[in-house]
Parts: C-alpha cells; structure tokens; sequence
C-alpha cells in the first residue's frame, strides 16, 4: 500500500489486511477495501517503529497456513515414500528396463523408421547413404536405433525395391547404454516392418 508524504506531524494508523500483512495509513484519510486497522496510531516513525516490531513473518497468511499443514503431513509423507519405495524393491524389474539384455534376447517386432514419412524410398535412400533408423516395437514407447550399414554383412539379393517385395536384410553396429552391439534387421519391404535383435560385441 503507497502512503502519501505528509509532515511528520501527521498521524497515521497502523493497518493490517487479510493476509496479516501491515501498513500505515494516515488517520484522516479513507482506508482502501480490505485494510482495517489495528488500534496502534501516532506519528509515522511510531507506526513503523510498531509494525516492525509485530510483523515478524513477511510471508501471507495463507502461505503460513499451507506449510503449516505440509510440515504437519510430512511423517504421513514420508511414511507413504517409504512404503513406495518398498514396493518398489519387491516388484520383478520389467525386463525391458535393461535395453540391450531385452533385445539381445531373441527376435523382436521391428519397423522401418525413416523422416518425415515412413515410405520405402526413403528408407532406400538410407541404405545408399549408409545409416538406417529402425523402430523397436515392443520396447517402453518404442526404441528407434540408427546404426552404420555393414554393407558386407547386409544382404539385398533378396529385396525388390521397384515392386516393394522380398526381404532386405541389414546389419550394423552402434553403441547403446555405454556398450558396442550389433543391430540385425530383416525388413519386409512389403510393409516395412520385420524382426530383429541386438548382438553384443567384445570389447
């Protein structure tokens, strides 16, 4: 609240809101909606000398009662982490939480992944360029790795890109979760999903 410059002989009232939060206000003067006073007046040095001295928590009412009633809440809080975290512990780890260790095991359902639309000319046009995107689907969300073409170890003897028929067959290497693997891909090009895994390489 702004207080207009007087004398120092004017006499103000000390005034609270709602919130608990304190001015001063000179006496003669309407007080604004939502300000009372608190029975303290005199000369402005008085006033602030006063409200110093009883507005010890600048923070509102309302702040002061939420945090009233979180610190009271906080040993149901942490008794409910607690116990979250427990549970936690006990549930079986979903073997898809370790990426590499889920699709090094066994085959899994693959799709094309290529930018902006899935199409077989551009995924094409991956292979001539030699970094091909695929989706694993069965992953949280769907994993998309893009790997380097082996050209020696990736077969399309098999694929018809022209009529969209036939397998392609792609292989490659990339680094997933700090460790080196081997993505093996057989993409039917008739709809452009397939199977594949990861393979571990020494290190």
């Amino acid at each position: 609240m702004s207080v207009e410059q007087d004398d120092d002989m004017t006499v103000y009232d000390v005034v609270v809101n709602h919130e608990e939060q304190y001015s001063i206000w000179p006496q003669d003067k309407a007080l604004p909606l939502g300000w009372q006073t608190t029975g303290k007046s005199g000369i402005k040095s008085d006033c602030l000398a006063y409200v110093n001295e009883v507005w010890t928590d600048m923070r509102p009412l309302s702040l002061r009662k939420k945090m009233a009633e979180l610190e009271a809440r906080r040993p149901e809080l942490e008794r409910e982490e607690a116990r979250r975290l427990e549970e936690a512990k006990r549930r079986p780890q979903d073997p898809r939480d370790d990426l590499v260790a889920f699709l090094s095991t066994g085959e899994h359902p693959i799709e094309a992944w290529t930018q902006p639309d899935r199409s077989i000319d551009l995924l094409q046009e991956s292979i001539r360029r030699g970094f091909v995107h695929v989706r694993f689907t069965d992953t949280r969300g769907s994993t998309v790795l893009g790997f380097d073409l082996d050209r020696h170890a990736s077969d399309l003897s098999r694929a018809d890109f022209a009529e969209e028929t036939g397998v392609a067959h792609l292989e490659g290497e990339l680094t997933l979760d700090d460790v080196k693997v081997r993505c093996v891909a057989d993409l039917e090009l008739a709809t452009l999903t397939g199977h594949g895994m990861l393979r571990r390489l020494s290190t």
